[in-house]
Formats: structure tokens, sequence, C-alpha cells
């Protein structure tokens, strides 16, 4: 079986390229209609069709919510199929209420995330962000939450927006294997210009997740790839939406092409005005 390009997450061996799952559940980042055509059109067995495809290239890690039951059932069918295991880094949101229910309700969550075989448990960006202190240069309540995480037996880290987190983590010596950076070409939703967060990726202390590398399809599969594969370490991962098996073939085959320096084997679109280029 094929291997995608590898790195590690602490000693959690995954894949560089991650499964994103944002065109799965009906975030498009685009309009409502938008929305409600993916939760229509993308059922179960369609999304396992496309796990399917990354899985049998060797890309095996998902970012997501360990809880969206479409998501875990189609998760199973494709380990199914191909043999292989999906490695679940989910991204849950918290009660930040801070009474004893909500604390409460907040350890039976990272129970249940544990029990649907979790291997890296980061806090969603509604949490993490909610509780990122600018003047104190760390996250409130978040060492308590990394704690039950690692008692659990999963890996620790934060899904974050903003591009402070990877030196408030260093700063504060929070115990987070990774965090997640929204990271594209364009800056599309960043908090900082494109080179400030290229820099902050490069000099975190641990390896980073990027979100969003084709702007939520304002960016070309080619255009945004290139970017991320160039100016990522070895270390970093990306996170790739698709809604389809074919679109899952083209990022693999172009993300492989740009990382291995060669042509694409990708079959380009064409339309009337191509017979000028090529004459065909």
């Amino acid at each position: 079986m094929v291997d995608f390009p590898r790195t590690k997450i602490e000693n959690l061996s995954v894949s560089r390229m991650l499964i994103g799952t944002n065109w799965f559940l009906g975030y498009s980042h685009t309009s409502a209609a938008k929305d409600k055509f993916i939760q229509t059109e993308l059922t179960e067995q369609k999304i396992a069709d496309i796990i399917e495809v990354f899985l049998r290239a060797g890309v095996d890690g998902i970012v997501g919510f360990a809880h969206a039951e479409k998501l875990m059932n189609a998760v199973k069918r494709a380990e199914d199929r191909v043999g292989r295991k999906v490695i679940i880094i989910s991204t849950p949101h918290f009660d930040l209420g801070g009474t004893p229910e909500a604390e409460a309700k907040n350890a039976k969550l990272l129970d249940e995330e544990a029990a649907l075989g979790v291997s890296v448990c980061m806090p969603h960006q509604c949490t993490t962000d909610t509780l990122l202190d600018k003047v104190e240069r760390k996250f409130r309540r978040m060492d308590k939450y990394m704690k039950m995480i690692r008692e659990r037996g999963m890996i620790p880290g934060l899904s974050t927006h903003a591009p402070e987190s990877p030196g408030y983590v260093r700063e504060s010596g929070l115990d987070a294997a990774t965090v997640i950076q929204i990271y594209n070409a364009i800056g599309f939703l960043m908090q900082a210009e494109v080179d400030w967060a290229c820099r902050i990726i490069q000099e975190a202390t641990m390896p980073i997740i990027t979100i969003k590398p084709m702007a939520s399809g304002r960016l070309t599969p080619l255009a945004g790839l290139a970017f991320v594969w160039a100016t990522l370490l070895d270390r970093d991962m990306v996170t790739v939406g698709t809604m389809s098996p074919d679109e899952a073939r083209e990022v693999i085959e172009i993300s492989l092409s740009l990382l291995e320096r060669r042509k694409s084997d990708v079959t380009l679109q064409r339309t009337r005005s191509k017979k000028s280029i090529d004459g065909k």
C-alpha cells in the first residue's frame, strides 16, 4: 500500500496530509445554500467513498468532531473496506459555564471522545479562542482541560484561529502537542498577514496542523497546495477538504508531484478555448 509522507505528533505517526471534514458536514464558508447542498448531497456512503481514496494513498488522519455520527459511520465503512485504521483528530467544544454541572458535562464529553477512539483531542476554536487571554499571554483553564485529555489516554492539542496561540503555548508551558492554524496564500480567515503566519508556524515548538489551504474553494488546488507545501516544515501537516473521490485523487496527486518536484499526472479541465493552446 502506498504511503503519503508522514510526520509525528509526539510518538504518533500520522500522514502529513490530513482529511478535512467541513466539506463532509456542510461548513462551506460560502453560503447557507451551499451548506444545505453539502448536507443533502454528501451522504454517509459518499463520504466513505472519499475517505477510502485517502486511506488507500496512506492519508490516514482525519480532523473533525468525533461526535458527528454520519462522519464516524463513514470512517468505519472506509476502514472496513481498506483494512486500515483512521487516526481521529477530534475538535470537541466545551461548556464554559464554569459550574460543577458544566465541568461534569465536559468530563463526560472527554470520556466519550476516548471511547470513540480519538487519538488527538484538540478543543475547538470556539472553546480555545474564547479562553485566550492576550493580557496574560496564556489560555485560561486550558491546563486543566489538557490534563483531563491526557488522563484519558489522548494527546492534547489546541484548535485555534489565533496566530498568537503557538507562542502562548510555548511561553506558558501548556501541555499541547500540536496546534491548528489557518494558512493559505490569500490570507482567507487569517488574523495576521500571510508572511507573519508563515513565520509563526516555522518558529513553533510543535508540529502545526494547517487548515483551509485552498481558502474554502477560493484558490484552485494547484495554487493553494503549491504555497503550503513550499512554505511548511517537514513536520507540519495540511488538512484538505474534498467533495468527491476524484477530487481526493487530484489533491493527493498534486501534492505528491509538488513534494517530489515532478509534473503531476492530473487530467486538466477542458473548455472550448483550450483548443487554441494544444490544438485538441
